[in-house]
């Protein structure tokens, strides 16, 4: 391990006070320990510990399907920052073999297909995996049962400790380590929905970013995958697999 000379900041310090002046805010305000003692007095909340520690949402099914049919399905990816990273169903085809089953909805996350996890590969392996399936005729999912909208909990205790994430057009495009929207269960790649019981699905950018900049105390969103979300308003064709 190198440390820096003295009186030359360690390279963690300096990106975080560069991550501070990108977003309007003079290091000198807010020591970096005045922040990290903020963040350990901070329990972790995240949407995914809560589903899957509850060994009810947590299910192997037994998927039946014709020879040559394709499963049906959309998924996307559940965003950086989840617990365990992998895919979302985000669309179902109609009268296919996961719409027939009855036993998958939108926002389930999948764990593995026929025993080989999809734990944290790219999307795109994870898609070539189910298109893989199509020549056979029963296909084994471990799934944890999710609703699609995923719950965050932001605690701010004061204006001057920044969330730590930044948005473009409602959707959240990045993310501090260790900082407190992580800790509070924020995801890199999801569309916000709604702030402290308030819907911002048709605000405009700039009163997203009045709204969360000016929020203080604990601060209540409800996400759901970008991906997903234009799908489910029309925006996007579903491409099923």
């Amino acid at each position: 391990m190198t440390t820096a000379p003295t009186g030359t900041p360690a390279p963690t310090t300096v990106a975080y006070q560069e991550f501070l002046r990108a977003n309007g805010i003079n290091p000198e305000d807010l020591s970096q320990k005045e922040y990290s003692d903020i963040i350990n007095t901070q329990e972790m909340y995240n949407d995914d510990l809560i589903h899957f520690s509850n060994s009810e949402n947590c299910k192997e099914l037994q998927l039946e399907k014709h020879k040559g049919e394709i499963l049906g399905v959309v998924v996307v990816e559940s965003g950086w920052g989840s617990i365990l990273p992998t895919v979302i169903l985000a669309n179902m085809l109609n009268g296919g073999p996961a719409a027939r089953s009855g036993k998958l909805s939108i926002g389930d996350q999948i764990m593995s297909i026929n025993g080989t996890s999809l734990v944290g590969l790219p999307l795109a392996t994870c898609q070539g995996i189910i298109k893989g399936l199509k020549n056979q005729t029963q296909v084994k999912l471990n799934i944890v049962s999710c609703p699609p909208v995923t719950t965050v909990l932001i605690k701010r205790p004061d204006l001057k400790y920044q969330l730590g994430f930044s948005v473009q057009n409602g959707i959240i495009c990045s993310l501090m380590r260790g900082g407190i929207a992580e800790r509070g269960g924020v995801r890199v790649g999801h569309r916000i929905i709604e702030i402290n019981g308030q819907s911002v699905v048709a605000t405009a950018h700039e009163k997203i970013v009045q709204a969360l900049s000016n929020s203080v105390g604990e601060i209540h969103m409800k996400t759901m995958p970008a991906a997903m979300f234009r799908l489910l308003t029309g925006q996007e064709t579903p491409l099923y697999i």
